[in-house]
């Protein structure tokens, strides 16, 4: 009988064991989430472009395939490089951080810029000059192609969030936020792409004249919404990759940025951590990933010209 009841202890031990550490799974996974925001509101408003120009009943199964590749480039590649990399070279976390955060600032900046000069983004090539098939094809791997570099920014910063040694909470988390993170965007992205044609649905058979109307604002609001889209992408890579490259020379030695933000947010705040604290902090790190993009803008220029020069078909793909 008392084998039995110590029995029923060690089971209730592990229990409440593995119930902490679902606990700490759980809140490990919603933090680190919490922190690739930024990166998340990128991707899921460059991807809508896309689609574009493509038979409607094309636009799902394009955005599954995109997917689809996005969650192999997270589980397959990104991760399982990023937990070798921790445990082998757990030093060159911050600078792979900085990296892809002064890519975010070099693509926000040059967003920017070219809405000041008036340069007009020809996006993806149409179906005028492709047969439909090939274009898709093309279409599906830019977009991976893009996703990966957005995927390695998101899971870093997953990876530099999660307060835990153990490999395997580590692992599970990155799984988790990998898939979560996966469907979040692209179902949005299906839902967007597809509004039009609710819309345009809605206003030719719905029952109710109302219902009509609101089909019609929607078809007419489709372009305001991606405009928005893609202002709030540009604002979240700027904002994101600023604190990445401020929170990254903070840990490599160079603490000015850091202490300077802080102290400017809890000034304004007037002392008090709050709303008012983080959007200032928020504000100023946008300014230093505008300025860090705009100074990479000419250096990027000069290595793609140097490129179209030697490899001037690749060039070509990149343009």
């Amino acid at each position: 009988m008392s084998g039995a009841l110590a029995l029923l202890d060690d089971i209730a031990a592990i229990a409440k064991l593995a119930a902490s550490q679902l606990d700490d799974i759980a809140a490990q996974t919603i933090k680190a989430g919490t922190k690739s925001a930024g990166v998340v509101i990128d991707d899921a408003a460059v991807t809508p472009k896309y689609v574009t120009g493509l038979p409607a009943a094309r636009e799902i199964p394009i955005v599954a395939k995109i997917a689809r590749g996005s969650l192999f480039n997270k589980l397959v590649i990104v991760v399982p490089a990023l937990l070798v990399l921790q445990a082998v070279a757990p030093w060159f976390i911050t600078p792979l951080l900085m990296v892809g955060g002064s890519y975010l600032c070099f693509e926000g900046a040059e967003k920017v810029w070219h809405v000041i000069t008036g340069h007009h983004d020809p996006g993806p090539q149409r179906a005028e000059t492709l047969d439909a098939a090939h274009l898709e094809e093309k279409r599906v791997q830019g977009a991976i192609k893009t996703d990966f570099i957005l995927s390695v920014e998101i899971m870093t910063i997953t990876l530099a969030s999660i307060d835990s040694d153990q490999f395997w909470i580590r692992a599970v988390v990155l799984a988790i936020v990998a898939v979560i993170i996966t469907l979040a965007v692209y179902g949005v992205v299906g839902l967007i792409v597809k509004l039009d044609d609710i819309g345009l649905r809605l206003s030719q058979s719905a029952r109710f004249a109302v219902v009509r109307v609101f089909g019609r604002q929607l078809v007419a609001a489709m372009p305001t919404v991606l405009l928005a889209m893609s202002v709030i992408g540009t604002a979240a890579m700027l904002w994101v990759g600023g604190s990445i490259i401020v929170h990254g020379v903070h840990d490599l030695g160079w603490h000015w940025p850091y202490a300077t933000i802080n102290a400017i947010a809890a000034g304004v705040a007037g002392g008090e951590p709050g709303a008012v604290q983080w959007i200032v902090t928020a504000v100023l790190d946008a300014v230093v990933g505008i300025t860090v993009g705009v100074a990479l803008i000419p250096m990027v220029e000069k290595v793609l010209a140097r490129v179209a020069v030697l490899f001037p078909e690749k060039a070509g793909e990149a343009s």
